[in-house]
């Protein structure tokens, strides 16, 4: 496997790793509710901006992948 695929997948996993924690800590946040109502609802939609920023990212992982690693 070429060092630059490596060094790709590696950066694309980071990326996930980094909207992922964000899911959880909006999620967290929202569900303690010790703030009020306006800014669990903006975190529940920064959430589901956040779960389509990670379809995105592992989207765009696949459609650069080179063909022979398909």
């Amino acid at each position: 496997m070429p060092l630059s695929l490596v060094g790709f997948f590696l950066v694309t996993l980071g990326e996930i790793m980094i909207g992922y924690t964000v899911i959880k800590v909006h999620g967290r946040v929202a569900k303690e509710h010790k703030i009020d109502n306006p800014v669990i609802s903006e975190m529940s939609r920064e959430r589901k901006i956040a779960i389509s920023g990670i379809v995105l990212i592992i989207l765009g992982f696949i459609l650069q992948l080179p063909e022979k690693f398909l």
